[in-house]
């Protein structure tokens, strides 16, 4: 089956200037992904999608393709990853290439390892969905929340003032890390204006979440950094990795 990883790298982060390139744990936070995705051994295409001149650089130094730059309707704040996903498949299929699956791959996705894909792509073949996507639970149940209502605290959901969070059942939040796709559904979705492609039959990758981070400020990426270390210590030390549920679908 065809396949092409496509790593979405554009170089004007707002929250954290050249976030895409900056050093985490010693190299630009892009290179774990595109190690991950070249050593996954899945793919037949891994391309790094940008519209910035140095992210390519990091992007060709470690292995990955950039054959095109993004055109500017893809580099603005409001462009969404399918429309990336689309441009980038559209200018491949007019070179003569196409693909049955493909795998958006974050650039700041420093936990995601080869073992991790090659097992998520191993569950999504043998599934009959359109779409794989890794989830974490929520840390903590976000039936028992809150907003501020003119300064006071209210209830997001009164019915649940006297649950116990643990009579709660779980609830997932997107890891923000990567995707499978078969891209024949993907694109009819996406031709259909479906956000996201949730129209498409969707099978959840659930993560551990010590593996996972959102980094959108200095704080989340130290944060990160912290979670990272502990992650390759887990790893490495045999008697520990049986005790996470890391990558259970």
């Amino acid at each position: 089956m065809p396949a092409i990883a496509i790593i979405t790298a554009r170089g004007g982060s707002k929250r954290i200037p050249r976030k895409n390139i900056k050093p985490f744990c010693g190299k630009p936070i892009l290179v774990y992904s595109i190690e991950a995705a070249l050593g996954s051994g899945l793919f037949d295409e891994v391309m790094v999608s940008t519209d910035d001149e140095e992210i390519a650089e990091v992007a060709r130094e470690t292995g990955a393709s950039v054959p095109f730059f993004r055109s500017a309707a893809t580099s603005d704040d409001y462009a969404t990853t399918a429309d990336v996903l689309m441009e980038v498949l559209t200018r491949y299929e007019e070179r003569g290439q196409s693909f049955e699956m493909m795998c958006c791959l974050y650039p700041t996705a420093p936990f995601v390892t080869a073992e991790k894909l090659r097992r998520a792509a191993q569950a999504f073949a043998e599934s009959d969905a359109g779409l794989l996507e890794p989830v974490v639970p929520f840390s903590y149940p976000p039936q028992r929340s809150f907003s501020l209502v003119d300064g006071n605290l209210q209830y997001n959901f009164p019915q649940h003032i006297r649950t116990r969070s643990q009579d709660l059942p779980t609830w997932y939040h997107d890891a923000g890390q990567f995707y499978f796709y078969r891209v024949a559904p993907f694109l009819a979705a996406a031709r259909a204006d479906a956000v996201g492609g949730y129209t498409l039959r969707t099978m959840p990758f659930v993560l551990d979440e010590m593996e996972v981070q959102d980094i959108d400020h200095l704080a989340d990426w130290e944060l990160a950094e912290m979670k990272y270390r502990m992650m390759v210590a887990r790893l490495s030390n045999p008697e520990k990795r049986g005790n996470t549920s890391e990558g259970d679908v």
